[in-house]
């Protein structure tokens, strides 16, 4: 029911509200306002979400041994963490330090301190869900109302640090937050599907059907995570639109949470790996038409940021709802969830270390800085913002064609 919904989801709202901020503000703040390099930010957001993604498998392991115990000793390590995870942000975005060596340090620090707090709650989070278990359309309505109210923490996110500051930012974050682990305290326990026999705990990377599905997941998403990198400098630059930077986010992130009902009725028709195809297609066509804007195409670009954003929502919902029926078809369902999910947030944070540490320093290679504005280097940013993710999405199409449609399931050892 909506009220459970709810309950599991609310969590959700408070960590896309801090994500946003980390991958898509933080660049932009610490190049643009505080005067770091390109070149040695990339390097410190790649080693910061390297090391961050390097330990994700190992707390997916400390959560199922967490949930073994009970659900509610879950909730409590991690409601600690979620104050951790409140003030590390706070520090993040308000440096009291100046130069670039001693704001290089400051970020290093604070970020590996959010991510490992960021990690262990949504780790855990992800790890419940899919301890409810339940067939595609029921995983799927899960993970929508995990994703659907992580939308509307982004919606918040994608305006509030140009409106309000960061300050306010960091204030509002904390309390939904504190909200989000009170209702999750009250939600449906996880208890109920563990696994009634025990057994040697078997490593995600030795299932057949993790490997395809994560294959393709790491694919899709460094061509999500590039122009989530990159789009406040494309809109300051390229389009020469910056303060219309809030409603393009928000226009992008109102989109797919739009869709996400049409997209679970696109799912029971065709399937969870059928739709997320077809979104992989609507990506390209939405990013291709943005290669050809210039400066004051305003309204050109927010239909690429809401046909962007339609797509989105089934790169929300499908993945997790793939990875949860994955591990129901496994030997250590019920005890082995947090593992996998470990793996998948790895990937996740992979993907976004590779965006930020790829795409800046290559764009400081061809030319670009911050507020540059000659042909070459406005060139170099369009084609990594909209040709890159293209030809990255028609990759990880092929192999979810590849290596999972056309596979029999199930897929296990």
């Amino acid at each position: 029911g909506w009220r459970d919904g709810v309950r599991y989801g609310a969590i959700g709202l408070p960590l896309a509200f801090v994500a946003l901020p980390l991958y898509v503000n933080l660049p932009d703040h610490y190049a643009a306002t505080l005067g770091v390099p390109l070149g040695w930010l990339g390097a410190v957001l790649l080693a910061a979400r390297l090391l961050d993604a390097l330990v994700d498998p190992w707390i997916g392991r400390r959560v199922d041994a967490l949930l073994a115990q009970s659900s509610r000793r879950a909730w409590g390590v991690a409601a600690g963490f979620g104050l951790v995870l409140a003030l590390a942000f706070a520090a993040l975005f308000h440096p009291p330090v100046a130069g670039t060596p001693a704001l290089l340090a400051w970020c290093a620090g604070w970020l590996a301190v959010t991510y490992l707090a960021y990690s262990v709650v949504s780790v855990t989070h992800q790890a419940w869900g899919a301890r409810l278990g339940g067939d595609e359309v029921q995983r799927g309505g899960i993970v929508a109302w995990r994703e659907g109210l992580a939308l509307a923490g982004v919606l918040l996110a994608s305006v509030l640090p140009s409106l309000g500051g960061y300050a306010l930012t960091a204030g509002l974050f904390a309390l939904t937050l504190a909200i989000g682990l009170a209702l999750w305290r009250v939600a449906p326990a996880a208890d109920r599907q563990r696994a009634a026999s025990g057994g040697a705990a078997v490593s995600p990377l030795a299932q057949p059907a993790f490997r395809r599905l994560l294959a393709v997941f790491l694919v899709n998403g460094i061509a999500s995570a590039v122009p989530a990198t990159l789009v406040l400098f494309f809109v300051r630059d390229r389009l020469q639109a910056p303060g219309y930077a809030p409603l393009f986010l928000a226009s992008y992130f109102a989109a797919a949470a739009l869709a996400m009902p049409l997209w679970l009725r696109v799912v029971a028709r065709i399937g969870l790996a059928r739709a997320w195809l077809a979104s992989m297609l609507l990506a390209v066509a939405a990013f291709a038409g943005a290669l050809a804007l210039g400066p004051g195409d305003v309204a050109a670009y927010a239909a690429v940021c809401i046909a962007s954003g339609v797509a989105l929502a089934a790169d929300l919902v499908v993945p997790g709802a793939l990875l949860a029926g994955v591990v129901m078809r496994t030997p250590g369902a019920g005890r082995d969830e947090g593992a996998y999910f470990g793996w998948w947030n790895f990937a996740t944070k992979l993907n976004l270390a590779l965006a930020a540490g790829v795409a800046l320093p290559m764009l400081q290679a061809f030319g670009y800085a911050p507020g540059a504005q000659d042909a070459r280097a406005l060139d170099a940013l369009a084609i990594a913002y909209c040709v890159l993710p293209c030809l990255l999405k028609l990759v990880a199409a092929a192999l979810l064609c590849l290596l999972w449609i056309r596979q029999p399931q199930p897929l296990t050892t």
